[in-house]
This record gives structure tokens, sequence and C-alpha cells, in this order.
């Protein structure tokens, strides 16, 4: 959407939501100069706002307080796991703590509140209905990160830009690099163009 499509739905619904108001501002921030129409929308737009003819929707803040019981119990588990292995001499490679979470995250339902004392009460729900639950899937968070190997340490990215023959020539090598035994035989007998 352009600035004055915004700001005639704006007009029309008589709100201006959050995700408008982005759109406006990543317009505004990525030209390098508006035009006279856009102007006028945008000056439009002030003046509703001001009359309160168009009101912005508010910014709700949501708090997943899973999250943060995940996270706790990730970084316990993760810490008694990493003392454990030094404890006993071994020299694994750390656990990343956001990989962990994240898989236990994944597999939980999120606890969702927009205040403290909802947040309050999620926490105290979870604790009393499922802090097994976030204790096992940390668990298995924590095992399945160990547990991973090291796929192909050598990769690289893509570079872009890369000029269209250039891009053809890292994919093909790319290719090469990851399907070694493909010589154009299939079933034994070689291929003919």
């Amino acid at each position: 959407m352009n600035i004055k499509e915004i700001v005639d739905q704006a007009l029309h619904d008589g709100y201006l939501t959050p995700a408008m108001e982005a759109e406006v501002g990543r317009i505004c921030d990525s030209a390098a100069e508006l035009s006279v129409e856009e102007y006028m929308a945008l000056d439009r737009l002030m003046g509703a706002l001001l009359s309160a003819e168009v009101v912005t929707v508010p910014r709700k803040q949501f708090i997943n307080v899973m999250e943060e019981l995940v996270l706790t119990e990730a970084i316990r588990q993760v810490a008694k796991v990493e003392i454990n292995q030094a404890e006993a001499g071994e020299s694994e490679p750390r656990l990343d703590v956001g990989d962990v979470a994240a898989y236990a995250l994944n597999r939980l339902p999120p606890l969702y509140a927009t205040s403290e004392e909802g947040a309050k009460y999620q926490r105290e729900r979870a604790k009393a209905e499922m802090q097994t639950l976030i204790r096992q899937q940390v668990e298995e968070g924590i095992e399945r990160n160990i547990d991973r190997p090291d796929f192909f340490p050598e990769r690289q990215a893509i570079v872009r830009p890369l000029p269209g023959k250039e891009m053809v020539d890292q994919v093909s090598s790319l290719l090469q690099a990851y399907s070694p035994n493909e010589t154009g035989q299939t079933n034994g007998k070689e291929e003919h163009n």
C-alpha cells in the first residue's frame, strides 16, 4: 500500500493500526523525497488524528510466560550439564541455550498475558500444572543439542548479489559438492543426449 491508500483506509475505518503506522514510517524512511500527493495525504491524516476522526489502535504488549519459564529451566539444566562435563574432564562443545529453549518451546503451549497480574496467574498455573512437562522438554532439547552432528562445517552461504553466470556456477559447484556420486550415469549405463 502507498501512503494515500493507507490514509484513505484509516479515514474510512476511523482507525490507524500499528501495521499501517509502521508502513507509513517505512515508506517515509525509504523514500528519498515524498510527492506532493503523499504530503497532502499525511497532512489529512495528521488533521484526522488531531480531531479524533481517526484514532490510533494502541500497541498491546504481550508476555509469553512460557518463554521465561523455559529459558530459566534451560539455563539451569545447561549449566548443570556443563558443570558435570567439566568435572568429568569432557571437552564437549558448549550447549546453545537458545537452541535448547526453542526446541522445548516448540513442544509446549504458549501462555500469553497482557498484564503483570495475568503473567503472575500464568506463572503459578504453569508451575503447578506443567513444571514436569517443561523440565522434560528442556531435557529432550539438551539431548538433541548434544547428539546433533556438525553438519557440513565447511559449508558456505551463497554470496549475493551475483550476476547470472556467477550464480549458476556457484549453485552448480554446490550441487556437485553435495552429490559427488552423480556422474551422469543411471542404472550402470551412461546417459546419452
